[in-house]
């Protein structure tokens, strides 16, 4: 008698939900700041990482498809049981270091709510929206994963869905009536620096480099495609993997760069790059936007719904990642009080501690005078950890494709040891340069003392790598779960 027939995946459906892990309204702001270079911004970070990084992960995944883990157990058959720890820490710390830049972004959408745009600019607001909202998720989550499915779904549906057609339809509109697009014009300082070169100023859709400074954004603009890896374990669930997954991927890629594209150039068409708030810009657009089309009494709601959108994200991503720590900790690298889990079945300490680091993070909004300076920083530090995890992704998929020709794969990188080599080396060059980047101040925002921007970044990457491989060296073999 045969078994159930297991459902498979449609490439489209494959397609939509890479689009749903990767795509965040917040990231607009940061786009639209560089103006009419964003393009170049956008394209580099779809080409040198979006596509090496899901191809990739759709061969690890594949590979492993019987095993949980994530990128755990891909990097663990590479290099050990050390390097794999590390990996799913990176994985999981970087998403704790995220929460504050989103639930940041969510603050300024709820100024707008209480329809006084002023409190975007307060460290003290933002930081305890931060706090409030956090916790309350977290609490969410604890009573398990319907509620979680719940908020998730109607956040994605009504607060990034929705707001994010309405922005484009309203910046197409603002185009098609002839209004000037403020994204073609140029900074005063931009403009004397190219007229003392014997340049007509111009918009650029390269960047206009000076030094590691100016293309600092291109760091947190990768973060904003960051994540393709987590769907790309259901590769094997295609009809046809090996034809079908990078189909899935080019959709997805394609859909991604028109969403980010037109959305960003709405925003940087109606708000001068200079006034561009990095946690409130698509609510100054949105504001524009609705005043020239008398339709000013909608902003409080848009700026509810942003706000609901980005709660729900937090809420899709707050308990995966520590689902991947939880199976570290039964496997003993972690101590046993990080394996308990509640009634739900809900990794409860590990999502208190969680708690606890975001909290703290929160703080940088209290001490900072300048909010969009705190939101990039703690961007920067939440990019260079996710990109030491892509490295070690590339660098497994190298060795185990020479070292484990023969283990089995639903869908393999095509040309070879040699193409894979080709697509992870890309990858590595773009991850290794966005790296170098993060370290560097943008040129475009006021952040005070430099030194301090860099060794909070510095900081943070050495103490939030370290910490695993201490924890690995000091693990005991009582710490695994007996089955």
């Amino acid at each position: 008698m045969s078994g159930p027939v297991k459902k498979r995946l449609s490439v489209f459906t494959l397609s939509m939900m890479t689009v749903a892990a990767v795509c965040s309204l917040r990231g607009l702001p940061m786009m639209a700041k560089e103006g009419l270079s964003m393009i170049f911004y956008i394209l580099f970070s779809t080409i040198i990482f979006l596509i090496p990084a899901s191809l990739v992960a759709a061969e690890l995944g594949g590979a492993f498809s019987k095993e949980s883990g994530g990128v755990y157990t891909w990097v663990k058959a590479a290099f050990g049981s050390r390097w794999g720890f590390t990996a799913i820490w990176l994985q999981w710390i970087q998403n704790v270091v995220w929460y504050p830049t989103v639930l940041g972004f969510a603050a300024g959408a709820l100024a707008y709510l209480f329809m006084d745009p002023g409190l975007a600019k307060s460290g003290a607001y933002t930081g305890t929206v931060i706090l409030v909202a956090y916790w309350v998720a977290t609490f969410l989550t604890l009573a398990g994963t319907d509620v979680v499915s719940k908020v998730t779904k109607y956040g994605v549906l009504f607060g990034t869905v929705l707001p994010g057609v309405l922005i484009i339809v309203l910046g197409l509109l603002w185009v098609n009536m002839g209004n000037p697009l403020e994204f073609m014009h140029v900074s005063p300082a931009i403009a004397e620096a190219e007229k003392a070169a014997g340049q007509l100023p111009h918009a650029r859709l390269f960047p206009n480099i000076t030094g590691l400074g100016s293309v600092a954004f291109l760091a947190g603009i990768i973060l904003l495609f960051a994540g393709v890896e987590v769907h790309a374990v259901h590769a094997n669930e295609l009809e046809n993997p090996g034809k079908q997954f990078p189909e899935s991927m080019f959709l997805a890629a394609g859909v991604i760069f028109l969403l980010f594209t037109l959305g960003s150039l709405s925003v940087a068409a109606v708000l001068p790059a200079k006034d561009i708030s990095l946690t409130a810009g698509l609510m100054q657009a949105f504001q524009m936007l609705l005043g020239k089309f008398h339709l000013e009494f909608l902003t409080p709601v848009i700026g509810l719904l942003v706000a609901f959108g980005a709660i729900g994200g937090v809420m899709s991503w707050i308990s995966g990642p520590s689902r991947g720590l939880l199976h570290t900790a039964d496997q003993g690298e972690l101590p046993p009080i990080l394996a308990k889990t509640n009634k739900k079945g809900m990794q409860i300490n590990i999502l208190m501690v969680q708690a606890i680091i975001v909290s703290l993070l929160a703080g940088l909004y209290f001490i900072m005078d300048n909010v969009s300076v705190a939101f990039f920083m703690i961007s920067a530090m939440t990019i260079t950890l996710y990109l030491v995890m892509y490295i070690l992704m590339y660098a497994a998929a190298i060795k185990l494709r020479y070292t484990q020709p023969d283990l089995p794969r639903t869908y393999m990188v095509p040309g070879g040891f040699y193409g894979l080599c080709a697509v992870a080396g890309i990858g590595l060059l773009g991850v290794c340069f966005a790296l170098v980047v993060g370290f560097f101040p943008p040129t475009n925002l006021q952040v005070g003392n430099p030194a301090l921007y860099v060794g909070l970044v510095a900081g943070g990457l050495i103490v939030f790598v370290g910490l695993p491989l201490l924890i690995n060296a000091m693990k005991k073999p009582e710490w695994k779960k007996k089955s």
